[in-house]
């Protein structure tokens, strides 16, 4: 096996083809390479059976076993990820601002390829897939170190990535798999600061630190999903209930699930009997402050830790608030600046909710679950950036670009004449 920098280096050759490509071999590209997914489906089933054997027999179990889990359904939906992926705008070459300056000069600035992103994920094979749509889609190329526990999956999906980029003469290294999972090895290829022009973390709290930590390159992280859902004193109630329940309980494991609920005093008493009787059918554990102990007998005492808890388990933290001041001090001090709500019908409160909190995704009578690159339009995504950098939220293939300045002239020279 070659070395990471040897691997790295293959991949950066690689990039410089598949910035090239125009919109059509791209398109055409993953379209292939969804067609190929699904024709190697059975094979694909059968890694990730073996990668649930082991993960059962070394205790992995909630959340992690369900990211883990792929079946004819979830297969499929990567599949049509990819193509939804192909049909994006294509981000490359786009000009995003032009203008004439006084002395004839025509500056534009122009979207160009990052070049190599490094995809650094535990437990999710359809990451696999998504990074190296996306990646692909903005003209660049992409190596992935996915964890220990999906390596079947993930080199199992590759290989399927792989048939449809020789059949269109891109090097299979425009997705490069990464066998090698020591932490040495992800050390290394994090240190690589003349090779790889990104690293994007995903998964857990630990994993994320330990890149941030270690990394030379530029870091996009995805820190954990402390969500909140704020029901407001002019909330429908009926439509705060079925934010609550969906953002609860649709997946609890995943990173957009509802982890808070704060109540406006004023609807307390009448909200949080119907939301307990809900949630608590569905198995969901609740976890509150005093206020709202007094109003719903058996829900359990929540401490400071539970109101900062990414769970990803049917565990919610509630807390009863005086007003939309006392709940956007609450956020602020404990969220994770992933995804917000409100349910509201006051426009006054909705407008400074959302002026208010500083996260990546805030929604407004929608459901949490939202927060998902898919479901707000970019066919599929990298991550969710809780990084105030280029991107910041669901990062799709517009994310995965930068823009350059283009500067068009007619032999425009700039004197000195004393000045720099």
């Amino acid at each position: 096996m070659s070395t990471i920098r040897e691997q790295a280096l293959a991949c950066r050759d690689a990039a410089q083809v598949v910035a090239i490509l125009d919109t059509g071999a791209k398109r055409a590209l993953l379209r292939d390479m969804a067609a190929a997914l699904e024709a190697q489906s059975a094979a694909v089933l059968a890694a990730n059976a073996e990668d649930m054997r082991q993960a059962v027999a070394k205790g992995v179990q909630g959340a992690m076993l369900d990211r883990l889990r792929l079946d004819e359904a979830r297969v499929a939906g990567i599949a049509g990820a990819l193509r939804e992926v192909a049909e994006l705008p294509d981000p490359v070459g786009v000009v995003t601002r032009r203008e004439t300056r006084p002395n004839g000069l025509s500056i534009e600035r122009v979207r160009i390829p990052l070049g190599v992103v490094a995809m650094i994920y535990e437990a999710r094979p359809n990451v696999t897939a998504d990074a190296a749509a996306l990646c692909l889609m903005a003209g660049n190329a992409v190596i992935l170190r996915g964890g220990s526990e999906a390596i079947h999956s993930n080199l199992a999906i590759a290989a399927a990535l792989h048939a449809a980029l020789r059949a269109h003469g891109v090097p299979e290294a425009a997705v490069t798999v990464l066998q090698d999972l020591s932490r040495g090895a992800m050390v290394e290829l994090l240190q690589l600061s003349d090779i790889v022009d990104l690293a994007i973390p995903r998964g857990g709290e630990g994993l994320i630190r330990f890149v941030a930590e270690h990394a030379r390159v530029p870091v996009i992280k995805h820190y954990k999903g402390v969500c909140h859902l704020y029901v407001d004193r002019a909330a429908d109630l009926d439509l705060a209930l079925n934010l609550l329940v969906d953002g609860k309980t649709s997946r609890p494991g995943v990173c957009n699930a509802l982890e808070t609920l704060l109540v406006h005093r004023d609807v307390a008493d009448m909200f949080l009997p119907r939301a307990t009787q809900a949630l608590r059918v569905r198995g969901v554990e609740l976890r509150g402050d005093e206020r709202s102990r007094a109003l719903v007998p058996g829900i359990h005492a929540a401490t400071d830790d539970d109101y900062a808890a990414e769970f990803l388990d049917l565990i919610l933290a509630v807390r009863v608030v005086d007003d939309l001041d006392a709940a956007i001090a609450h956020i602020r001090r404990y969220g994770s600046d992933h995804t917000e709500v409100i349910a509201t019908a006051a426009e006054a409160a909705a407008q400074r909710f959302v002026q208010a909190i500083r996260s990546a995704v805030v929604m407004v009578n929608a459901s949490s679950r939202f927060s998902d690159g898919g479901e707000l339009g970019l066919g599929a995504e990298i991550g969710i950036s809780t990084t105030r950098l280029h991107a910041y939220g669901p990062m799709g293939a517009e994310a995965l670009t930068v823009e350059r300045f283009v500067v068009r002239g007619v032999g425009q020279v700039r004197h000195s004449q004393g000045r720099a």
